[in-house]
């Protein structure tokens, strides 16, 4: 077999493999030699067939086999020789002509195929002794925990059916019926709706139409969907509903007591107050480890300048530019909404897509270097994560990720970063830094309003090429769904 190199450019590679027709006709005898014992072929005894014969029936087929055999098999040895490592798969090119192909098979031509790919760029690690970084870390208050158990409090509180007018704080029960044009649209019908008035779940002017009225009492009501409502069938239309109220509720008194903390299925007052302050010191942790991540990521990125593999770029952008148009189609908005143009839009994100890969081959490599595996359990559990998010589809997600190496990849990835993050960690330098809630907050939406200021349309994009930017205060994009409901405000606020 020859093996030459056809391009070496950059990155950029292409190799030549000759395989002469005679050793590929070797091969093939060899394997005819193995079967000459197992086949059956009616005029022939077992072991008694020519081998001309069984050349004649099986030779084609064999000579098949070791083709994609060699395909699936040279590559890897070919690299491993030339000691390098492919940015992504090979492409494989070989002859598309029927009649080179035939005499291929027919050990009349030698094989031959090419192979295309970029190369991972060496990495020189250097010492990460100079990175400093600085930790904001907050004290939870006992007035803050006490505060999100009377929030917790009033979403469990009971109601009791009142005689009377609605008023703010109170709950309806109430059928209703949306209609643009006189038209019932879709998703803008429900029955059994529960409301409390003065919540502000429902859009603008809804429920403040609703103060007054009574169990029995039908009303039609009509409001002005936002502009910038995420179904552009109905964004800045005039509609209305036709209610009808089932039931006004007056709200029970609160109390944080044992009593609540059983309803919630908790042992105790206490108990509950303890999950309360552990669920806060994991928000504010989050987002302190976020900003850490960012100031180790930001002198990285400072300390390497390399070429980056163009298909490794290129993948990572056309992620990043689906979820950007996704996003632009979702809140109907275009780039110059933004303040900004699509040429520079794709410039911003281009520059990303490039400090995200550069990173992350940069992790990988200090990663490597320090022994830093993903445990099975690790993936187990992290694959565990993704079975509950598609109740009733477990089965079929298992079989993707039994069946697709990619997708077990993309579950490694992330476990494998925060893991080498907490490596660094145990060699920089770290300061921690007593804020308050508020200068951690407020630090915080300065940084990411004036990331979405220079990038991009929308931040989540950002978010998903580069993990740092994940959940610096972005809002969860509203759901489209044509109904006075406005679940995502909801959502984003829990």
């Amino acid at each position: 077999m020859q093996v030459i190199e056809t391009l070496a450019e950059g990155l950029k590679r292409e190799i030549k493999v000759v395989i002469p027709a005679k050793d590929m006709e070797d091969k093939m005898n060899e394997r005819l030699a193995d079967v000459k014992d197992k086949v059956r072929i009616n005029g022939f005894r077992p072991g008694k067939v020519p081998a001309a014969h069984l050349k004649k029936v099986y030779g084609k087929s064999i000579m098949a086999d070791l083709v994609n055999e060699i395909v699936r098999e040279q590559p890897a040895a070919i690299l491993s020789s030339r000691g390098e490592k492919s940015a992504t798969q090979p492409e494989i090119a070989m002859t598309e002509d029927k009649d080179e192909a035939d005499k291929i098979l027919a050990a009349q031509q030698d094989f031959e195929f090419t192979l295309s790919y970029e190369v991972l760029p060496p990495i020189e690690l250097k010492s990460v002794k100079g990175i400093k970084v600085t930790r904001e870390v907050i004290d939870i208050s006992d007035d803050e925990v006490n505060e999100q158990v009377l929030k917790v409090a009033e979403s469990a509180r009971a109601y009791e059916t009142k005689t009377g007018k609605a008023a703010n704080g109170d709950r309806i029960t109430m059928d209703y019926v949306g209609k643009v044009d006189g038209e019932a649209f879709e998703g803008g019908t429900d029955q059994g709706a529960e409301l409390v008035l003065g919540s502000g779940r429902f859009i603008p002017g809804f429920e403040d139409q609703l103060v007054g009225v009574k169990a029995g009492d039908e009303k039609t009501i009509t409001v002005t969907f936002p502009a910038d409502y995420p179904a552009k069938n109905l964004a800045g239309k005039e509609a209305t509903f036709d209610v009808t109220v089932k039931d006004v509720a007056a709200p029970g008194a609160v109390e944080i007591n044992d009593e609540l903390a059983s309803k919630l299925g908790i042992e105790s007052a206490d108990r509950l107050k303890e999950i309360v302050r552990g669920q806060i010191e994991s928000q504010y942790g989050s987002l302190t480890r976020q900003k850490l991540k960012r100031q180790i990521l930001d002198q990285l990125d400072e300390m390497y300048k390399f070429e980056t593999p163009n298909s490794l770029v290129d993948a990572e952008y056309n992620g990043i530019w689906s979820q950007v148009n996704n996003d632009l189609a979702q809140s109907g908005k275009t780039f110059e909404d933004e303040d900004t143009t699509e040429e520079k839009a794709r410039e911003e994100y281009k520059t990303l897509a490039e400090r995200r890969v550069r990173l992350g081959l940069v992790l990988s490599e200090i990663g490597e270097k320090a022994g830093v595996e993903v445990s099975e359990d690790e993936m187990q559990r992290a694959i565990y994560d993704q079975l509950r998010q598609y109740p009733g589809q477990e089965k079929q997600i298992l079989e993707f990720f039994r069946s697709q190496p990619g997708a077990a990849a993309s579950i490694r990835a992330p476990i494998f970063e925060e893991k080498v993050i907490d490596h660094l960690l145990t060699e920089i330098d770290v300061t921690d830094k007593k804020v308050t809630k508020e200068e951690l907050l407020a630090e915080e939406e300065g940084e990411a309003k004036a990331e979405t200021k220079k990038a991009a349309p929308k931040k989540k994009a950002a978010a998903k090429a580069e993990a740092v930017d994940a959940g610096e205060g972005e809002e969860a994009a509203p759901k489209k769904k044509a109904a006075p409901k406005k679940k995502a405000a909801d959502e984003s606020a829990e």
